[in-house]
């Protein structure tokens, strides 16, 4: 354990109270994992709490409202948030407790936590308190909640998004009772705000196994549910994720896919790096897969032509719904509609590479070149992940992997704004006001290749330019 936390425990038991650390830096370190912060449960109250560490000569902060109980304590420049034993009791709140009081036990603490291997304890010696089979768990590798899980999701409904990010987070099996149980909650969902919804989804699409906690999510239909955000003062309600529902029922081409369109999806998943523009993109890219005007069926195969740009469409819509900032969703949108376009010119040596790349970047979402290289390398972890995901076991990349590494060399040479030009100050210096006018076209030139980007080829292209310019008889 952390030699600061021991010395926080250490301090408050010579005080004469109980302390542990509680929570995910338990589990933690029962996994062999470094816990990226420590939780305190002590029998001691706030004003000891305070009293204790200025004995010590540490920097206390205390959270007002939601944080019951709870005392900030900074020791050697490391904080600990230190909470009181505690008992909860839920009312009409979807999230939030509606009455807190303390309690005077450990077991009566952890015994309204969520999950399991969330509920342990340990003190200063390194001795565990469970009281939950949290270890046995663990070990067993299953989410499992605290108690009764029908009870447990009703109080806080936001557990049923947490159940999803910890499978994700600990690649951990949830129990039968727990995904059972999961459906008797869904009343209380439409109480959520968006932002909490969609922190824990962000937070889930970035795990290791995102895919168990996907999984979870849609099967159980809780994706289907709304949660709410307030506009002008008034509740309306947000769908959270609908669109994905019908995936589970979408068969594929058999010969090229060995999985539904949703095993699929997870399998691309679970195949790219957990970065969240390149996972949304995994989960979105065949969303539109099975879609009334989408599936079509030839010579006996399924086909799903357009589902790229139909999927795209989706997307964006999905993640603005979100309030996720529009270049963000942009970006998402953009990586979905390209990647039958990055499989066809990998796979083919048909197709225009440096034609798309122009059209891109004067058409596309991007901004700047670094905008473009940055998206061809999503680009290529996606169709990897797409390639990967198929199921084929002697499925390859490499083909995929060096031809984007090919297309970001292109993209670095591709200027998307006039910013990207490398010239130098002779070109204001002979253009003055007419500088603007001229960089544009130069941009269309060195992006048509009729031109290098290089300081002493730009200035004397622009020279010509404006000679051509006066003598036509327009004078800036």
């Amino acid at each position: 354990m952390e030699e600061r936390a021991c010395q926080l425990l250490t301090a408050l038991e010579d005080a004469g109270f109980e302390a542990y650390v509680v929570g995910g830096a338990v589990r933690d370190l029962l996994m062999g994992k470094e816990p990226h912060d420590y939780d305190i449960t002590t029998s001691a109250r706030p004003e000891d709490i305070r009293a204790v560490a200025e004995k010590e000569g540490w920097h206390t902060v205390e959270i007002h409202g939601e944080a019951f109980g709870i005392v900030v304590v900074v020791v050697g420049g490391q904080t600990f948030e230190v909470a009181t034993f505690r008992g909860e009791a839920y009312g009409e709140d979807s999230h939030r407790p509606d009455t807190v009081w303390y309690a005077d036990t450990l077991r009566e603490d952890v015994l309204r936590r969520d999950f399991t291997v969330n509920a342990m304890a340990m003190d200063w010696r390194g001795d565990i308190y469970d009281y939950v089979g949290g270890q046995k768990d663990l070990r067993k590798k299953r989410l499992v909640t605290v108690g009764d899980p029908v009870r447990r999701f009703q109080e806080d409904a936001l557990r049923l998004f947490r159940a999803c990010r910890f499978a994700g987070q600990l690649d951990f099996m949830a129990s039968k009772e727990l995904i059972q149980a999961m459906p008797k909650a869904f009343g209380r969902v439409s109480g959520l705000s968006l932002e909490r919804v969609v922190n824990e989804m962000d937070r889930l699409m970035v795990t290791p196994a995102a895919y168990r906690g996907l999984d979870i999510l849609v099967r159980t239909g809780l994706g289907s549910c709304s949660c709410r955000q307030k506009v002008k003062g008034c509740y309306e309600a947000v769908p959270i994720l609908p669109e994905l529902s019908h995936l589970p029922e979408t068969p594929q081409s058999k010969p090229f896919h060995l999985f539904d369109a949703w095993v699929h999806t997870l399998a691309t998943v679970a195949h790219t790096p957990p970065d969240l523009t390149i996972r949304y993109a995994a989960l979105f890219h065949d969303i539109a897969k099975g879609l009334p005007g989408i599936r079509g069926v030839h010579k006996g195969r399924y086909t799903d032509y357009g589902h790229d740009a139909k999927g795209a469409e989706l997307a964006e819509a999905i993640l603005l719904r979100w309030h996720k900032k529009p270049a963000f969703a942009q970006r998402v949108a953009w990586l979905v509609k390209t990647h039958m376009k990055f499989h066809f010119f990998a796979n083919t040596a048909e197709g225009d590479v440096q034609k798309w790349l122009r059209h891109e970047a004067l058409d596309g979402p991007f901004r700047r070149t670094e905008e473009l290289v940055e998206a061809v390398g999503q680009a290529t972890a996606v169709a990897c992940g797409d390639i990967l995901g198929c199921g084929h076991a002697d499925a390859s990349t490499e083909g995929t992997e060096s031809f984007g590494a090919y297309m970001a060399v292109l993209a670095q040479a591709m200027p998307v704004s006039t910013k990207d030009l490398h010239y130098d100050r002779r070109i204001p210096e002979a253009c003055g006001r007419q500088t603007g006018d001229c960089l544009r076209v130069l941009l269309k030139r060195v992006q048509n290749q009729e031109l290098v980007n290089d300081a002493d080829v730009l200035a004397e292209a622009a020279r010509r330019w404006l000679k051509r310019h006066e003598g036509a008889g327009h004078h800036g």
